[in-house]
């Protein structure tokens, strides 16, 4: 018997439902903000990956899957925004749309250790904005991630943000963190000694605990920024402040990859254990240019939506409340019943029936099972009168209703939803 792969997961027709309203959410409010949807593939030359995310970058050096066919070398996605500034790029929508809001929702992989909340396939549902660099969409986006984990319910959430600065502050900010660490380098792990070398950003992101402690006793209060970049992180700041949203400076918080510039921020749930991040985000406002385009700002976020689902208590999954169910006792009422279901669902009603033979007492068992609204039952006796017998499944209530009323009575009395 085969079995899965370490790292991924079946999702069951029974947890999909929960899955389905994440994503229901998340396109409305998403609408509400004037963002699009946006579908990448899941497989790109690899390259693009490399230049984007750096080629130091821990998730192109450990955790990538390639892809190599003859010369050719590819990458399934580890994340979305290097697809998508690529997608603006090569359609030319830098030349026919301008500044963009999207937003998608679809699998990564990453090939790292599974565990809680981190699995080598996982699901992002997220955004981006190409055209502008202005403070005030900084707020927009992170007013946005705060939006939807409400109208998920999640409580208990904590908002970090932090400004790493143009590039200029970056390379000045990376200079200090080698300075504070440079004598303290022996405490570091094995991992964060290798980043000191190449990319000392990472070692403020390690979750060791002997690194937590060297980088606590390192002052990274901001003095690496220059006066442009303060004004738009104080901008971004006040504005957060003046739409109620609570954040909390963290002046140690980094994103490890090399597009990352000005405002980053990081959602977190202490529920989720060591990797507690539902989600994260930040500005990348040299990363259109890097890869060939205009000089563009740019933003975006993306939450991991299983770790979403691990602290989701409220967000309750689509149930089947609407179902109608056939039952049809005798072949010549199943062959009406196959007549009835195509009706029902021509008209957009979600019908359903026993195929496995059982009594009426196990199909209207069956019925509520799935949570059915109406059950339809067709016998001898109402075949003969030309009607079926509705049953209400709330009250309990039944009542014999003539075929050709049949559908009006559905879609007015019993409050059926239409889906046309």
């Amino acid at each position: 018997m085969f079995k899965k792969i370490p790292g991924t997961k079946d999702i069951l027709p029974d947890e999909v439902s929960r899955w389905q309203a994440i994503e229901e959410t998340s396109r409305n409010i998403f609408s509400l903000y004037n963002y699009k949807e946006i579908r990448p593939p899941i497989i790109e030359v690899a390259a693009l990956f490399n230049r984007s995310l750096g080629e130091s970058a821990e998730i192109v050096q450990k955790q990538m899957f390639f892809l190599k066919k003859d010369k050719d070398v590819y990458g399934l996605r580890p994340e979305g925004t290097a697809s998508i500034v690529r997608a603006y790029l090569e359609n030319n929508l830098d030349k026919t749309a301008g500044l963009i809001k999207v937003y998608y929702l679809g699998p990564m992989f990453r090939a790292e250790r599974p565990q809680k909340g981190r699995l080598r396939q996982f699901h992002h549902l997220g955004c981006e904005v190409i055209g502008s660099p202005e403070p005030y969409l900084d707020v927009e986006i992170i007013s946005l991630a705060d939006n939807l984990l409400k109208a998920y319910k999640i409580e208990g959430y904590e908002i970090k943000i932090n400004s790493l600065g143009c590039a200029k502050d970056k390379k000045e900010f990376r200079e200090i963190l080698r300075k504070g660490l440079k004598i303290k380098l022996p405490r570091l792990c094995p991992d964060c000694k290798i980043r000191f070398k190449y990319n000392v950003l990472r070692i403020l992101d390690c979750k060791n605990e002997g690194c937590i402690e060297v980088v606590k006793k390192l002052d990274l209060r901001g003095a690496h920024l220059c006066l442009e970049c303060q004004r738009h992180f104080d901008k971004v700041k006040d504005g957060l402040d003046a739409l109620n949203i609570d954040c909390k400076i963290d002046p140690y918080l980094v994103r490890g990859l090399d597009y990352y510039t000005r405002t980053v921020f990081e959602i977190i749930h202490h529920d989720l254990g060591a990797q507690n991040a539902l989600g994260a985000g930040g500005r990348y406002d040299n990363l259109v240019s890097d890869l060939g385009g205009p000089n563009l700002g740019a933003i975006g976020f993306a939450f991991g939506i299983e770790r979403l689902l691990l602290v989701s208590k409220g967000q309750q999954p689509v149930t089947s409340s609407n179902l109608v169910y056939i039952v049809a006792l005798g072949e010549e009422a199943k062959k009406q019943g196959l007549k009835l279901l195509d009706n029902l669902r021509k008209e957009g009603i979600a019908t359903d029936t026993d195929y496995e033979g059982r009594s009426l007492k196990g199909a209207l068992r069956r019925a509520n099972d799935l949570s059915s609204q109406i059950v339809l039952i067709i016998g001898e006796d109402e075949i003969k009168r030309n009607v079926v017998t509705l049953k209400d499944m709330a009250s309990g209530e039944q009542k014999q209703v003539q075929v050709e009323n049949l559908i009006p009575e559905l879609m007015t009395n019993v409050k059926i939803q239409n889906s046309k």
